[in-house]
This record gives structure tokens, sequence and C-alpha cells, in this order.
């Protein structure tokens, strides 16, 4: 059994082998925290996954259940969703709304924690319930939505404009078992309900490219080395559509995602962004004023060929483990030591804190995305844990705050 501290993100590998008593005690190994793990149930464990263990305490301590409100035009689908989520002591269905004018007047009444929203409604879409929802009662909103690639754009404008994350329906179609499934809406939801609501907000990129710029590009004299993971689409949607085209600096980013879906997100950054956007490829050349988007099943480094700095790209020999984001920062922090800057942002596990503090190590700036902003925390709390972190920005300011350092580093 895995479970997370909830004060500073650690993981444990617990057994219940042999354990007669109802709760296990533990000692945290980074924090000194002391954690109450209840006996898990099979399947369940006090109505809820052994994965949502590090919301045990926090929930316990409140005495409090997330208040959810579905939204879909299907009573098959809203029967069904609801019958996942209140198997679970934590989650409390409060309402049901099968199309958006509906939900829009229940809102106020019921003041859900999360609501769930299908893309696909009569009366108001979707995307249209989602963009009143941002504007006049902002709350953590997950999409019912297929990524494939005739839904790719839908799905990504609902996370541009302010939902939280997405999760296909359950079905017998996908290729994951139901409990599966289930298991992923149910953290989806929970997540969701610990983001702060000051980064719930439409994102409005700026359009165009300022043609004369990119024609004249300038020297690269920074390089940002970026990973994320669980949670990553919506916060990158919030940064690389408002980078600026004619920054000094190169963008190198991992996103741990299926292929087919990185491919989809970065044609959709292209067409939404300034800055150029563009799949890393193996011996590609490193330029200012692009962003090469890296899947966290590839390798990236950096190789100096003739003079100029060098993308490797090649298949992970280990494409189960998470270990992209720690070799391309120090591969970068090698070449490049002071112009050298390491962004962690949302995700799960630790990949990244190896990679950044040797960033630190080299002279190069760190910074992790604030915690509060996350759909998932792990990632940064492990950083800031173990690492000197240099910044702490919360997702609405980390373009500004790239903007500002590229074009200081002229």
């Amino acid at each position: 059994m895995i479970i997370f501290c909830e004060e500073c993100g650690k993981k444990h590998n617990l057994s219940f082998n042999g354990v007669k008593q109802e709760a296990r005690k533990i000692l945290c190994q980074r924090c000194g925290d002391t954690i109450t793990v209840p006996k898990p149930v099979p399947g369940v464990t006090n109505g809820a996954p052994q994965e949502l263990a590090v919301n045990f305490r926090r929930i316990a301590k409140e005495k409090k259940r997330i208040k959810l409100l579905i939204v879909d035009d299907s009573k098959l689908i809203r029967r069904v969703i609801r019958g996942i989520l209140e198997s679970y002591d934590h989650i409390r269905v409060v309402g049901e709304a099968g199309n958006g004018v509906e939900a829009l007047e229940m809102i106020p009444r019921l003041n859900p924690d999360v609501i769930t929203l299908d893309i696909n409604m009569p009366v108001m879409s979707g995307l249209t319930t989602l963009k009143y929802i941002m504007i006049k009662y902002p709350k953590p909103t997950v999409m019912f939505s297929a990524l494939t690639q005739e839904g790719a754009d839908i799905t990504f404008n609902a996370l541009k404009f302010g939902a939280i994350d997405f999760i296909p329906k359950p079905s017998r179609a996908l290729d994951i078992t139901v409990d599966q499934q289930k298991l992923d809406i149910v953290n989806k939801v929970t997540l969701a309900a610990n983001v702060e609501i000051k980064s719930v907000r439409v994102v409005r990129p700026k359009q165009g490219v300022d043609a004369e710029n990119t024609r004249q590009r300038k020297p690269c004299q920074s390089i940002y080395a970026i990973g994320a993971a669980e949670g990553g689409y919506g916060v990158l949607l919030k940064l690389i559509p408002k980078l600026r085209a004619d920054l000094p600096a190169a963008f190198l980013i991992v996103v741990y995602a299926p292929t087919i879906h990185v491919d989809a997100f970065t044609g959709y950054l292209e067409s939404n962004s300034a800055i150029k956007v563009r799949r890393a490829r193996n011996d590609d050349a490193i330029k200012a004023g692009v962003c090469y988007i890296i899947c966290g099943t590839e390798y990236a480094t950096v190789a100096i060929k003739e003079g100029r700095a060098i993308l490797k790209v090649h298949p992970s020999p280990f494409p189960s483990r998470k270990g992209a984001i720690n070799m391309l920062m120090f591969s970068i922090a090698e070449r490049f030591a002071k112009r050298t800057v390491g962004v962690i942002l949302s995700g799960s596990g630790n990949d990244g804190v190896e990679g950044i503090s040797e960033i630190s190590r080299q002279g190069g700036v760190s910074i992790v995305q604030e915690p509060g902003t996350c759909l998932s925390k792990e990632m940064v709390q492990a950083a800031m844990n173990q690492c000197n972190i240099d910044m702490i920005v919360a997702d609405t300011q980390l373009a500004a705050k790239m903007n500002e350092m590229a074009l200081k580093s002229q």
C-alpha cells in the first residue's frame, strides 16, 4: 500500500501483512510527522481509494466532505458517475444538472466544491457553460471529454477557459479496466477540490506573432528546462501562449502524457501561441524563441556540435519509470551552468528533484509552481523539501516571470 504524508508529500510503502490492529502509525522519514493509516478493506479504505491516503487526515480533521455537482445531459451517465463517487465517504453529490442553464441556476444555491461537466450538451454547450462558471462562480471544474484527434482542440479549449483537468466518461471500450477508470475519476475530483480557487480563471492567450522579431531571432542567452506531469496541460496553457516571441531563450519542456496526446497538445499550442512551439526531434538545433515539447517516454539531452547546441532525443530505456525531467536538467546544467533555469510544475512523484538541485549547484535558477495552484502537488513539494528553491510562482504568474527573466538575460 502506498501512502503520502499530508505535510510534506513524502511517499511511503506500507504493509498490513500480519497486522491485527485497525490502524497503523508511522513516522514520516522526511518531516517527522506522525501518520495514522486505517487498515484497508479490499477495494476501499474508509470509503476512499488507497491512493488517496494523503487526504484521509485532512478530511477527518476538518470533518468535511467534497460537495460535487454533476452536469451531463445523459441521466444514465449521471447515475453512473453518482454511483462511482458516492461509494467513497469523502465525496457527497449535492446535485445533478441536465444542461448548462440548469447548472448555472444551481451553483449559487448548492455552492459545490467541484463540478464535473460534460463538453457536448444541448441547450448550452459545456464550453459555454464553463466560461460562465469561470466568470460568475469560479469553481474547480473537471471536464468529461475524450482526448482523441477529433476532440483534442475542444478539450484543450476547456483547459484554456479554466477547467482543472479532463477525464473520459466510464466505458468498457477504453483500454484500462473499469475499476481503474473509477479510481481515476475519484482521484481527479479529489485533487481538484484541493486546487486554490485563485488559479481557476479564464486564460486569454496573446494572439499573433511579431513577424519582424521572428525573422530577426536573437541569440540564445538562456535555456529553460521545464517538467510537468499530472495537471501539466492546464498550467502549460497558462504559460506557453503568453511567452513573447522575441525572447532570447529556448524552452525545453517534458510532459508526462501519451505520445499521441503530446503531439496533439503541441499542435494546439503552436496555433495559440506567439512563441514557436514544436515537438523535439533528434538533432534539432536549439534556437531562441522556440519551445521544444518532449514526451515523458523520451530521454532528451543536449550536445554541442560545431559550436551549436543540438538536441538528442531517444526513446527512454525505462518507459514505465519517471526520469526524463532529471535527465534533461542534468544535461542542460552541465552544458550551460549559470544560463540554465529549471522549472518544476504540477505532477506526482519526484522526477526533477535531483535535476533541479544540479541546476542550482551549477549556479542556475530554480523555480517551482506554487503548490496551491497544482492539481498534483507531489513533485513541487518534493523539490521544495529537498532543494533550496529560488522562486515559488503561481501558475498564472509564470509567464510574466519568465518573460521578465529572459529579457533581463540579454
